[in-house]
């Protein structure tokens, strides 16, 4: 395997397979007792977080078998893991890792740059297990391209100063994406407690013009609740041929009032209110099992609700003559609570907009029918802000580890009312707000792809010959192939003789193992 497949070789330089100019140690796991975390005995590398250019050190033991020196580069070689790449230190090695020691005159940075773009093509390629396993056989046929041993040195300077360069870009535009994530959480909590439109607020109070309060609204709102419940209590008993009972209005179910217990000061004219009170209809989504027959009813599960969007990205469907249908069809402006899900994200909300109809969603979801009278963004942007993940925190129970919030949680949330002409202003400068960090985040995400092709370029360039010019005066690298033959067929042969000898040398510790009690080396 090469990722410099059909580009010619420079003059001077040599390609072999990875076995011709590195020898391999492959790891073995140490016997369960033989652990501790007190710092005692040689550092014990396992797979786990993988893949930087510093080591993770993630065990001791006092019993290693195994060992990885400085100079040599690690691999995973078993899981999803396989083929990620470390710089060693000394230390002692897990079965899920190998080392890759490259012989004098190689570096050992000019083998793992040259390793690092085809990790995973190693991965696609490991067999052996259902966790894929790279075998001593597939690191030893890796084909690499060897420089004079002068030009490495210059090659792996010049990578380092460029990658260096690009880490620092890539760090910045991280930084700019956990930023955005910061600031959609600032914009939910500045929307849900009115500072947003603070300034909106001010200048219609200076107009004079009569305003309507949030408790004026919210009576409203219960008023029409009643009243369409009483329409339709009507029309049952009419379709029955029934006379009405003298109390069968007191039969009314009555939404629960918000609890506003320790629940912080709204601004004027805002009221608290519960998503009892404020919904018309609460139902649980389908439990029906989904194929992905597009011809259906696309399915919204919780998949589909990331960062208080709903994502159509990857949709199940059910057939359209399902019997639940159409009752649980998604009207314009229902809300989609998601009611299990890890901790993390258990209670993450979303509101439909007719992105795709008919549409339908599935249990682990709660579709809420909001009065035409509260903006279904406002109450979806409380739900997803740091008060609503506070309150999910209050009420959430764990179940094998699944975190839940039922509906009758959800009915009882407290969340804030405003007028509704200041939530329908609300809900436009959280979608315009939106759409601009947005758009910063497609172009964010544009810059890392394109740091992460030139990463590549460079990597390419570097063992094309293409990064730093070719010293005609630099030994070849034919030469030093014949000095790692020569060596290693002398090293054979010694073992040979020592094989046969009626005399052995005794045994010796390896000049890794550190001694126990003695502090061992660690990783900035």
């Amino acid at each position: 395997m090469s990722n410099l497949s059909g580009v010619s070789i420079p003059r001077n330089w040599a390609e072999v397979t990875l076995g011709k100019v590195a020898t391999f140690e492959m790891g073995q796991a140490p016997a369960g007792s033989a652990s501790n975390f007190d710092g005692n005995g040689t550092i014990f590398v396992k797979a786990g977080e993988f893949g930087t250019i510093q080591p993770v050190v993630r065990e001791w033991t006092s019993e290693p078998k195994k060992f990885a020196r400085e100079g040599d580069v690690l691999i995973c070689v078993v899981g999803a893991t396989a083929g990620k790449l470390n710089l060693a230190i000394d230390c002692a090695i897990g079965r899920s890792v190998a080392a890759i020691r490259p012989c004098a005159g190689v570096l050992q940075k000019a083998v793992y740059y040259q390793l690092l773009p085809n990790v995973e093509q190693m991965r696609a390629n490991s067999t052996g297990s259902a966790q894929g396993v790279i075998s001593q056989a597939d690191l030893s046929k890796l084909v690499i391209r060897i420089p004079p041993d002068r030009e490495q040195t210059r090659i792996v300077e010049k990578l380092e100063e460029l990658l260096s360069d690009l880490d620092a870009g890539v760090a910045e535009l991280k930084a700019a994406q956990r930023k955005l994530a910061q600031y959609r959480q600032s914009l939910l909590k500045a929307a849900v407690e009115g500072a947003l439109t603070a300034d909106w607020r001010a200048t219609r109070a200076q107009s004079g013009k009569p305003q309507e309060t949030g408790a004026a609204l919210l009576q409203r709102i219960l008023t029409e609740r009643r009243t369409r419940w009483e329409t339709r209590q009507l029309a049952k008993f009419a379709e029955q041929g029934k006379t009405p009972p003298k109390d069968w209005k007191a039969r009314y179910p009555e939404p629960i009032a918000p609890d506003t217990t320790d629940l912080p000061a709204l601004p004027k004219r805002w009221v608290w209110a519960s998503v009892a009170q404020l919904s018309l209809v609460q139902k649980y989504g389908s439990s029906a099992k989904t194929n992905e027959e597009s011809t259906g009813v696309p399915v919204l599960r919780m998949g589909n609700i990331q960062d208080g969007e709903l994502d159509l990205g990857f949709l199940k469907y059910l057939p359209q003559d399902h019997h639940e249908f159409p009752d649980l069809f998604l009207d314009d402006g229902d809300i989609v609570f998601n009611r299990t899900n890890s901790p993390e994200l258990v209670g993450k909300t979303a509101v439909f907009r007719s992105q795709i109809t008919p549409c339908s969603y599935a249990s682990y979801l709660i579709g809420v029918k909001l009065s035409p009278r509260c903006a279904p963004e406002f109450v979806s942007a409380y739900i997803n802000s740091a008060y609503g993940r506070q309150w999910v925190k209050s009420v959430v129970t764990q179940q094998v580890g699944q975190a839940n919030v039922n509906g009758s949680k959800l009915a009882a949330l407290s969340v804030p009312l405003p007028p509704m002409d200041e939530q329908a202003e609300i809900a436009r400068l959280l979608v315009e707000q939106r759409l601009a960090a947005g758009e910063q985040e497609v172009m964010i995400d544009l810059s890392l792809n394109q740091s992460a092709a030139q990463r590549k370029n460079i990597l390419k360039a570097a063992f094309a010959g293409q990064l730093v010019p070719q010293d005609p005066n630099d030994e070849p690298a034919s030469a030093l192939l014949e000095r790692i033959r020569a060596e290693r067929a002398q090293l054979s042969a010694a073992r040979g003789i020592q094989r046969t000898g009626s005399n052995r040398a005794p045994a010796t510790s390896s000049p890794n193992q550190s001694k126990r009690g003695r502090k061992p080396r660690t990783t900035a």
